[in-house]
């Protein structure tokens, strides 16, 4: 393949790749927005909602582990049009759930693994064996800055779409939108997948499963993961509650929103840049802590529109930020192989944070009242998660030739 072939083939990656996370990591970034339209119309409580949430980001997170496998073994383009077909019969099943037990099948089960087969995974598995090592963090940073856009794109459109048709075609609309997922899915053909084919590999699945997870900085990793998805996830989904229970008004949560989705947009890219010239995980500890510092000021000074558009600009830099550097140096330790399905189990970690985060907060909204403990958490947290960062060994993993035989 001549260098200028290549060069194209990279850049089809980054555009189809970024496209589907702008779709799905768009759509799934304004479901805060329907939390109080569907509990109102519903007369459902806060935590049926938030537990329908919660079930998504842990379905989320465990497909995402099959999901990677399959890419990594059939391709990605299979995994990610199956997806696209869920997430459209998702948003569909959502707008038109009676009880709460259905609208959790429909938005937490379906849409859950929707995600998984659409999202970072399966993409950055794409990057991984595409992209060379020297570009590798940039390239993942450009993709989860793509999918900042599209919450920065989506949110607003969502709100308008709910404004206009209702809550429950509005998330028809979205569930059509959902299926433009699946020509983009053409763009990640991989060539050493076809005719049934796949790439030679040194380890088993179960080899470099067992490798992984012996791996101290492997465990650290995803412990500071978890706190990741604790964190964006309570946040993101029960922000705009938190500030109308406070007097101000839907525009200011749309426009919350938006914000952290266009400032995310460079956090995330300035993220992967930096990760091809510094260490991956002083960028990690650094933005955990300072997640911490934001959410205490923000909590401390007074609550206006200004404030709350602050913050959301600050954790809008800070929001997706680690995914480049933590996929990286997985890539960085363990090759790029099996790089979908161990980012999966990563993921996973993150997505129990983000069910606790999620569901913790409508727990304890409707035992207290009040968001307050939950908040206070999610800065205890980000400190841990800075601390357990720290000792992370971003070296590649030396393997004995006789294990990579076997």
């Amino acid at each position: 393949m001549s260098t200028h072939n290549k060069q194209l083939s990279i850049a089809q990656v980054l555009i189809c790749g970024a496209a589907i996370v702008t779709l799905s990591m768009g759509i799934r970034h304004g479901f805060g927005l329907w939390l109080q339209p569907v509990t109102q119309t519903q007369g459902w409580t806060r935590e049926n909602f938030a537990f329908a949430m919660a079930i998504q980001n842990l379905t989320w997170g465990f497909a995402g582990i099959f999901a990677g496998m399959l890419a990594d073994k059939f391709g990605a383009f299979k995994v990610i049009i199956g997806g696209a077909i869920l997430y459209a019969l998702g948003l569909i099943g959502m707008a038109n759930a009676p009880t709460p037990l259905l609208f959790a099948l429909s938005c937490g089960v379906l849409i859950g693994i929707a995600q998984a087969g659409t999202t970072y995974a399966v993409i950055y598995g794409v990057i991984g064996r595409n992209v060379s090592l020297e570009k590798r963090s940039w390239a993942m940073g450009v993709a989860a800055a793509a999918g900042s856009f599209g919450q920065f794109l989506m949110v607003p459109v969502e709100g308008w779409l709910i404004s206009s048709l209702g809550w429950q075609q509005a998330l028809m609309a979205l569930g059509m939108a959902a299926l433009l997922i699946i020509p983009l899915a053409w763009g990640l053909h991989e060539p050493s997948f076809a005719a049934g084919t796949t790439p030679k590999r040194e380890q088993s699945i179960l080899q470099a499963l067992r490798e992984a997870f012996a791996y101290p900085s492997f465990q650290l990793l995803m412990a500071g993961y978890f706190v990741c998805g604790f964190q964006v996830v309570f946040i993101g989904v029960h922000m705009p509650s938190y500030l109308k229970d406070h007097g101000l008004s839907p525009q200011v949560a749309s426009y919350s929103l938006a914000l952290i989705g266009l400032f995310n947009v460079f956090g995330t890219y300035i993220a992967g840049t930096l990760g091809q010239r510094l260490q991956k995980k002083n960028i990690l500890a650094f933005i955990y802590f300072a997640r911490s510092i934001a959410i205490t000021l923000f909590l401390l000074a007074p609550l206006t529109p200004l404030s709350v558009y602050i913050f959301s600009a600050v954790m809008g830099l800070l929001w997706l930020s680690t995914v480049p550097p933590t996929n990286a140096i997985v890539a960085q330790i363990f090759g790029v192989a099996h790089l979908s399905m161990l980012g999966g189990f990563v993921f996973f970690s993150h997505q129990v944070g983000s069910f606790m985060g999620v569901w913790l907060g409508g727990y304890l909204y409707d035992k207290t009242g009040s968001y307050d403990i939950v908040w206070y958490i999610a800065i205890g947290l980000g400190i841990a998660a800075a601390l357990v960062n720290l000792p992370v060994r971003e070296a590649a993993i030396r393997r004995q030739p006789q294990a990579a035989q076997a």
